[in-house]
């Protein structure tokens, strides 16, 4: 697969990622409930809802990592003197541009 060039936005992606996930966030919003109607500390809404955006962006930070992670196969010549591609690509050096 190819890997775009173009460093995104980190905080668009965020934002982006936040509507993909907000089901995570419900746990924080019973707690927001439950802090009008019982008289619960905000304290735990705010602990719950910092939990989801610190997953979110973890998350994010990984698979960031482990795109960085896979290298490209560097470009080998083909030595077997058998071989019908050969003579197609004889004429191109190492980067694949005509000598």
């Amino acid at each position: 697969m190819r890997r775009s060039k173009r460093v995104g936005n980190f905080f668009l992606v965020l934002l982006f990622n936040m509507v993909l996930n907000i089901e995570w966030s419900i746990p924080a919003w019973i707690l927001l409930a439950l802090h009008y109607f019982l008289g619960w500390r905000i304290l735990w809404f705010w602990i719950a809802l910092g939990l989801w955006i610190l997953s979110i962006v973890l998350w994010m930070e990984f698979l960031g990592f482990a795109s960085k992670c896979g290298a490209e196969k560097p470009y080998r010549e083909n030595k077997n003197p058998y071989s019908a591609t050969k003579d197609k690509y004889s004429a191109l050096n190492k980067n694949g541009e005509n000598k």
